[in-house]
């Protein structure tokens, strides 16, 4: 899909992942790929050009695997001066943690770069069966 080159790409973005992929991934795996999604989204608009027409491209892809559903969320920009990268945080600074925020929630993430630009992907893997605790007594 593409949204606009605009904060409202973000909201857009979101809502249609939340909406799609609601009945497909667990409620915690679904929250942790919004919040990785605007992420993306939201650093397209912040630091790169858009694509002509003045978009940013977001997909998603769904994997089945023996130990569940890996999914691929892909963000591509017109690209920038300088690539993503992860920097110090600084407690006191109003922004710089958004790929801490990638980084923590996805199992890996990159970039990729061709003559159009840039896109920036994150991987989710399936989570592993967790045991419940249970309660002595």
């Amino acid at each position: 899909m593409v949204v606009p080159h605009h904060a409202t790409g973000a909201r857009i973005a979101r809502q249609r992942l939340a909406t799609e992929l609601a009945e497909v991934v667990t409620p915690a795996v679904l929250a942790d790929l919004v919040a990785v999604l605007a992420e993306l989204v939201g650093n397209a608009v912040r630091h790169a050009d858009p694509l002509p027409g003045g978009v940013v491209r977001v997909s998603w892809r769904l994997r089945c695997t023996a130990e569940g559903t890996q999914v691929r969320l892909q963000v591509t920009d017109g690209g920038a001066a300088c690539g993503p990268q992860v920097r110090p945080a600084d407690s006191g600074a109003a922004d710089g943690r958004g790929l801490h925020i990638v980084s923590g929630l996805s199992s890996r993430w990159g970039v990729e770069r061709d003559g159009l630009g840039q896109s920036v992907w994150a991987d989710f893997d399936p989570a592993p069966e967790r045991t419940p605790l249970v309660a002595a007594g």
